[in-house]
């Protein structure tokens, strides 16, 4: 109990000095007088700190190390009011002596004496911070530290009356490397403006020579084309054509001087859209030129070439059978004509005479060697000059066709009729003699199939008129 006693008459002392203490400073300030805050508050706290360690150590046992922490702790918060107060007079802020010194006076805790013993070493470390970013070198950074006083370590008060100086200082570095770099920009930016300028005239030099130099690569690949069409023609010559040939190479040097020409002008001053659009013009035109220069030079080739004989038909056979049997059995004189008709698919073709049509259809069905044994069809048509009936036969035996044909007199036509060979031939030769007016005789029913009986006129005839305008 006596030690905390007499731990309580330390704080009261130590209060009571605080007062006095603040009391002098603020007279002093007060009065003008030019003494360092800073030097009055080291000598007066070196006393008291040495008399409260003095006093500390009387007590024996664990009270006396209760007492020195007690008495240390109330040291450091002597200290952090000091540096609190400082702080104030630094910043034009008259000092309060009351508020100041009201917590050792009211007996606050070691635990608020703590808390401010480490706010004031961070300040301390946050000034020191201040020092190496300003770029202060380590050697002027522990020249202030060499000369502290024991009490001045204890406070920030040396380290923020610095930190105003540095802080200008940094301020001024800061503004001379802004002006350093916007320099620097501004020096690369005129550089890199010059050396555009430089260059465009460049690029553009480099396009007009490649543009050149392409014209230049068309107009010979042109002329070599046209030396081959002359060679592959058989040379020079002295006709028409050749002075065709030399009016369109004349034309198209012309061409590719006026070309070259522009391009100059264009280097010169035109505009790069005019130079590309001529350049293109020339282009197509040499083009054109080489392309007729070819085709006319094939056209003469071709004209030389040999027309190319036509194969002869794979049915040519057949007919060549059909006609040496008929020729060998009637006479030379039953065909009028025979060939291979292309547009029906080759089939060998018959064309008889009037009187001898029906003999030659009965010897092409019972020929044992032809055997034309089924009629697929049979029809006429109006040539104007003349009619004519047209029949296909087929030979299952043999699996061939062959057509037969013959030639009537337009204005009476009349022929054999077929349907007592084929009975197929009934009704195709009514149908013809309903459309037509084909008369076919000896044909069990003839009559027409479509029309009425009382119809006049025949629909297919080329010269048919309706009888009723109306229908």
């Amino acid at each position: 109990m006596s030690g905390e006693k007499d731990l309580e008459q330390i704080k009261r002392e130590a209060a009571e000095k605080a007062k006095e203490l603040a009391k002098q400073r603020q007279a002093a300030k007060q009065a003008g007088e030019g003494n360092d805050p800073k030097e009055v508050a080291d000598k007066v706290a070196e006393p008291e700190v040495k008399e409260t360690e003095a006093k500390a150590e009387a007590p024996a046992g664990d009270d006396a190390e209760l007492a020195k922490k007690k008495a240390a702790a109330a040291a450091k918060a002597k200290a952090a009011a000091l540096a609190k107060m400082k702080a104030k007079e630094q910043s034009g802020e008259a000092p309060d002596a009351k508020e100041e010194v009201s917590a050792p006076v009211e007996g606050q805790d070691a635990d608020l004496a703590k808390k401010k013993a480490a706010a004031a070493a961070k300040a301390k470390a946050a000034a020191l911070a201040k020092m190496k970013a300003t770029g202060q070198t380590e050697e002027n950074a522990e020249a202030p530290a060499a000369t502290e006083t024991p009490a001045a370590t204890e406070t920030p008060a040396a380290a923020d009356a610095s930190a105003g100086d540095d802080d200008d200082l940094a301020k001024k570095k800061a503004a001379a490397v802004a002006k350093a770099k916007a320099a620097a920009a501004a020096k690369r930016k005129a550089q890199a403006e010059a050396a555009g300028e430089a260059d465009a005239p460049a690029g553009d030099d480099d396009d007009l020579a490649k543009k050149k130099a392409a014209a230049v690569a068309k107009a010979k690949a042109a002329a070599a084309a046209k030396r081959k069409a002359q060679e592959a023609a058989g040379g020079a010559d002295a006709s028409a054509g050749d002075d065709d040939l030399a009016k369109k190479k004349a034309a198209a040097v012309a061409k590719a001087k006026a070309a070259a020409a522009a391009k100059a002008k264009a280097a010169g001053g035109g505009s790069a859209d005019d130079e590309k659009a001529k350049a293109i013009a020339a282009a197509k035109a040499k083009a054109a030129a080489a392309a007729k220069a070819k085709s006319a030079a094939g056209a003469k080739a071709g004209a030389e070439e040999p027309v190319e004989e036509k194969k002869p038909s794979p049915n040519q056979p057949y007919l060549d059978k059909y006609v040496k049997a008929i020729t060998d059995n009637l006479g030379d004189e039953i065909l009028e004509d025979s060939y291979i008709n292309p547009l029906s698919k080759d089939v060998p073709t018959l064309v008889a005479k009037k009187e001898s049509y029906y003999r030659l259809a009965e010897f092409l069905k019972y020929n044992e060697l032809l055997g034309f044994d089924y009629l697929s069809e049979l029809h006429g048509t109006d040539f104007q000059t003349h009619m004519e009936v047209y029949v296909h036969l087929y030979s299952y035996k043999n699996r061939q066709s062959v057509a037969l044909k013959v030639k009537l007199d337009r204005d009476q036509p009349a022929i054999e009729s077929l349907a007592n060979l084929w009975a197929g031939a009934n009704w195709p030769e009514c149908e013809a003699y309903d459309l037509l007016g084909i008369k076919f005789e000896g044909h069990p029913d003839l009559h027409r199939i479509m029309l009425g009986e009382d119809w006049v006129g025949h629909p297919l005839r080329k010269d048919y008129e309706p009888y009723d305008v109306e229908v």
